[in-house]
């Protein structure tokens, strides 16, 4: 499901025009990526949680050469699946 299918789903599910499943969707987005930005934590109880990790600088190997490179610091995004999306899809 991509994105314009998702509105499709989020407006006849909610009875809503796609405009505003567009929007809702667009503000949901902008809300979750805010508070990551933020270092803080999204919990939806039964459907999951994204949170922010940092990864640590480390030494990687460049696998057309077998070269060792440096792979930078950064932090990324983890979602962890709650219980009733865990066993919807088990």
């Amino acid at each position: 499901m991509n994105k314009s299918e998702l509105i499709d789903a989020i407006a006849a599910d909610a009875g809503i025009t796609k405009a505003a499943a567009k929007l809702a969707l667009e503000s949901f987005l902008g809300n979750v990526g805010d508070t990551l930005k933020k270092g803080g934590k999204v919990s939806l109880v039964g459907f999951g949680s994204w949170s922010v990790s940092s990864r640590a600088a480390r030494d990687g190997r460049n696998p057309q050469t077998g070269k060792t490179i440096q792979i930078a610091a950064k932090n990324v995004v983890k979602f962890k699946a709650g219980a009733e999306l865990e066993g919807a899809v088990n």
